[in-house]
């Protein structure tokens, strides 16, 4: 239901005004002067303003141009007595949507306002259009289905998984969501938001890992025109287009200390101010946050605060690896041989009995991410074959895909056996040991390290290689301390 604010000094306009909107359908909330009504502008985020133009105080041109600075994009629709027009029409080439002449019938009034409220409702599905569509859509990009559709596999740790987010979904509570990188924590966040009442709200992403301390603030916040080089016009932030729905806060563990004080207050209060403003905004925005870090270690380390932790992790959900559920591996691989199969050759594909055997012997240290970009390598090799006039069948085998795994030797829990053969001691240490004495950990650095120093340092080509992101890649090197090591070593 949209909400108006009408302003107007006159009592008896105001509830005029008010009841024949009401009667339309609208939520209505009114003010009897500008200060009170740039206040409500802030707090309550109206769709539509209706103001009257001349009103002790502030007039309605000086209204006008406080909202401006609070929400360029609110429409405000001038009420003027005959002998202003002029002033009105004034208004409307500084900003305002349109006017209406005193006295006005409740029909024409409704006409303007419909269309200012439906302006709004354009203008703020595009921005969030245009900010969502750079978010990263793991599952939407394979045909994912919907709500727990998502959350694909039948072990038991994901069956804990589905329970947990079906339990949260409901909740207005700060969701935070931990995991290895890759294992499919904006798939769970995504599924808790199109279970929850806030589905048909806006669901925004922000990628906190991936920016800089000042531009991850005014990401988030939006900044005014002039608050630092290069802000020519005001922006809105993540928080701003997220109000009614849900905003994630992808590796929140990779916030800086003083971006950490302002979600701490966001989170409280529900209210923020843009970068170079005192003007205060108040959100109704869900947060779910996700990490692939040991937050507790974090606080204890003091590298994240305390009550900021507290307040993330109001509702915990842990996504399990892949490799402590590889009975999912198969059902997994269905699914995305299948979506992209149909992506690329109209028809859906399908792994052979021994090469799903292959990929649910492996160990997935990249994680569900790492399985879907076998299976879209699979499927685009298969499907390049086909259209070169091989006879294919639809069917990938397991030659297709054991160069990818690093050989056929099944996983273990814990440690893994002679996957690559056994290497001599490198300088850098890494090689150290045999293949038995080495954890997962140390054999997946060394594989990393050597395929830098294949490509000459170069991330993209490298996590292309490996089937994972470049900011998996990134976020591995700077776990283990050993990047400035790597670079100079390459």
């Amino acid at each position: 239901m949209s909400t108006v604010l009408v302003v107007d000094d006159k009592e008896m306009m105001r509830d005029s005004v008010a009841s024949t909107l009401t009667r339309a359908g609208f939520t209505v909330a009114c003010a009897s002067g500008g200060e009170e009504a740039l206040d409500l502008v802030a707090r309550r985020r109206p769709d539509a303003v209706l103001t009257d133009l001349r009103m002790p105080g502030l007039s309605g041109l000086e209204l006008l141009e406080g909202i401006r600075r609070i929400d360029d994009d609110l429409p405000v629709v001038m009420m003027t007595a005959f002998g202003t027009v002029e002033t009105a029409v004034q208004a409307m080439k500084l900003g305002a949507f349109d006017y209406v002449t005193k006295p006005f019938e409740g029909d024409e009034l409704l006409i303007v306002i419909k269309r200012a409220v439906g302006h709004a409702r354009v203008v703020r599905e595009n921005a969030v259009l245009r900010v969502g569509a750079a978010s990263a859509r793991q599952g939407d990009a394979v045909g994912s289905p919907r709500g727990l559709g998502r959350l694909i596999g039948s072990s038991p740790a994901m069956r804990r998984v589905r329970q947990q987010v079906e339990a949260v979904a409901g909740s207005q509570g700060t969701v935070l969501v931990s995991g290895e990188s890759g294992s499919g924590k904006e798939v769970v966040a995504r599924a808790i938001h199109e279970l929850s009442g806030r589905a048909s709200g806006p669901f925004l992403a922000v990628n906190c890992a991936a920016l800089s301390e000042s531009l991850l603030e005014s990401e988030l916040f939006g900044h005014e025109r002039g608050a630092f080089t290069g802000a020519d016009r005001l922006r809105k932030g993540r928080f701003e287009l997220a109000d009614a729905g849900t905003l994630l806060l992808d590796e929140v563990s990779e916030v800086s200390p003083q971006v950490q004080a302002k979600l701490l207050r966001v989170l409280q209060e529900r209210a923020f101010e843009r970068v170079g403003s005192s003007v205060t905004i108040g959100v109704d925005v869900r947060v779910i946050a996700t990490s692939n870090r040991d937050l507790p270690q974090a606080v204890a380390e003091g590298a994240f605060r305390q009550d900021l932790f507290f307040r993330l992790n109001v509702l915990p959900i842990r996504v399990p690896p892949l490799r402590e559920r590889l009975e999912d591996v198969a059902e997994l691989a269905a699914h995305f041989s299948a979506a992209f199969g149909r992506r690329e050759c109209g028809r859906a594909m399908r792994f052979e009995d021994e090469a799903v055997g292959l990929l649910a012997r492996y160990d997935w240290p990249g994680n569900v991410r790492e399985l879907m970009n076998v299976c879209e390598r699979a499927v685009v090799l298969l499907a390049a074959r086909e259209r070169m006039g091989e006879t294919v069948g639809g069917t990938i085998s397991a030659a297709l895909v054991e160069p990818w795994l690093g050989g056929p030797a099944p996983a273990t829990a814990g440690r893994i056996g002679p996957m690559f053969e056994p290497k001599p001691v490198a300088p850098n240490g890494f090689h150290a040991g045999t293949t038995e004495e080495r954890t997962l950990e140390e054999i997946e650095r060394e594989v990393i390290v050597g395929t830098l120093r294949r490509f000459n340092g170069h991330r993209q080509k490298t996590a292309r290689t490996l089937g994972i992101g470049v900011r998996t890649l990134g976020l591995k090197l700077k776990k283990w301390k050993e990047l400035q090591l790597v670079e100079a070593s390459l």
